[in-house]
């Protein structure tokens, strides 16, 4: 990479008919500018209910650690009251910090409308993402990404009429050479012509990828990031287990690496802090972030005010260093879960199913010996033996092609339970092969 930026990129290029045909809404404008204005403004103008007729008061919330959070009756107000679509400044500002602090994007100190860097709160990651696939892929688009991958990606993919292309990937992630060769079917030099079918999407977890576990070598996003440029493709990097890698230093992102404003990365608080609050984020140019903004105006309004704020609280009392102790933590945890499936996989399964041991994540990913599909395995005859686990099946492409493949989750079993449960996946194993 040459580390400077090559010109302005195109975003309308990107864009589906859908995400450009998207207007800002008069009456949200209104209720944002109504934030800014001097208190003396009487407004007329919002529709938003009197605060003063909700039935709650105040709410007192204590943390695991002694500290409280405290809503009293004017933060309770606001709490349960609309608020700005994109996320309430508090919590913007405190995420914007955090990942130019851990990611030192290039795009931050871009003009806007150079691509520089923008965020925008998401009702947890998956929003997000489902809101990028709507602004980016449409009917007959060519989409990279390497399966198998998260089943909710191809929920959010799958009815919007694209091609799904494979990128075959190992335990590193996706292979550049092996991108490289399916790209050579098109010409770099005639992606922008209208008319070429040349994927402008790729799509990829590049820390412990549900559910193989996978992460991508540092070298490996830079080949990946290269040809991107190459062929003007954008890069969704959905990483929801950044916070959940086993081994320190961290891997550096492709948002690191981005000089052109062509990453577009997906955060989320589900792992870390709570999965039911559902807080994510989308970090990306400023030019396509709007986008989903608009998207959101039009759907959810904007991500639960209550949570938002009871989340920037607690971020802004621990301050970075503390929400990294609390990771670390998180971490510590997942990293004594996955040893104790490891140590029980050698014990029970070394001979009947061959896995890596995922460097991030909460997913062991199998392969069966002696059994072509596991469909049937786990749907049919797993439920006799009291052992649960996910059919690879779910996160391929075409989910009724035969797997032999299986995810176990080691985020909630005791590493007893663990053990019992790849007790019962050996006999399930011995009787079915």
């Amino acid at each position: 990479m040459d580390g400077h930026k090559q010109g302005v990129m195109n975003y309308a290029r990107y864009l589906t008919a859908v995400s450009a045909a998207r207007k800002p809404s008069p009456i949200r404008m209104l209720t944002e500018l109504q934030q800014r204005s001097p208190p003396s403004l009487i407004s007329l103008a919002g529709g938003a209910p009197n605060p003063n007729t909700f039935p709650f008061q105040s709410a007192s919330i204590l943390t695991k650690s002694g500290q409280r959070i405290e809503f009293d009756e004017a933060v309770m107000k606001r709490a349960l009251q609309y608020s700005a679509s994109s996320g309430i400044p508090e919590l913007l500002t405190w995420m914007k910090n955090l990942q130019k602090s851990l990611h030192s994007p290039p795009t931050a100190a871009y003009q806007p409308e150079e691509g520089g860097m923008d965020m925008c709160v998401t009702t947890g990651s998956q929003e997000g993402l489902c809101k990028v696939f709507e602004m980016l892929v449409g009917p007959g688009d060519n989409v990279l990404l390497d399966t198998p991958t998260y089943a909710g990606t191809l929920a959010a993919l799958q009815p919007l009429g694209c091609n799904l292309i494979n990128i075959p990937s190992d335990q590193y992630g996706i292979i550049p050479a092996a991108l490289k060769e399916i790209l050579s079917r098109w010409d770099p030099a005639e992606v922008h012509k209208p008319g070429s079918t040349a994927p402008r999407v790729l799509y990829t977890i590049p820390n412990g990828g549900n559910p193989t576990g996978a992460s991508m070598t540092t070298e490996r996003k830079r080949e990946v990031y290269q040809l991107a440029r190459e062929y003007d493709m954008l890069i969704i990097e959905d990483d929801p287990y950044y916070f959940l890698q086993f081994h320190k230093p961290w891997a550096p992102t492709f948002l690191s690496m981005d000089v052109d404003g062509r990453i577009i990365r997906t955060d989320s608080f589900s792992k870390i802090l709570s999965s039911g609050l559902r807080i994510g984020f989308v970090t990306g140019p400023k030019p396509l972030v709007d986008r989903v903004v608009l998207h959101i105006q039009a759907s959810t309004m904007h991500t639960s005010t209550f949570t938002q704020l009871m989340v920037s609280q607690l971020l802004h009392s621990w301050g970075q260093d503390g929400f990294l102790q609390h990771v670390d933590g998180v971490v510590e945890f997942y990293r004594t879960q996955r040893d104790a499936m490891i140590s029980s996989a050698e014990k029970w399964l070394k001979d009947l199913a061959e896995w890596h041991a995922p460097s991030a994540g909460m997913f062991l990913w199998m392969r069966l010996k002696g059994v072509a599909d596991t469909q049937q395995l786990i749907m049919e005859k797993a439920l006799e033996k009291e052992v649960l686990l996910v059919p690879g099946g779910a996160f391929m492409i075409n989910s009724s092609e035969r797997c032999p493949y299986v995810r176990a989750a080691f985020s909630q079993a005791t590493p007893e339970q663990i053990d019992e449960a790849f007790r019962r996946l050996s006999s399930l194993i011995r009787e079915a092969s």
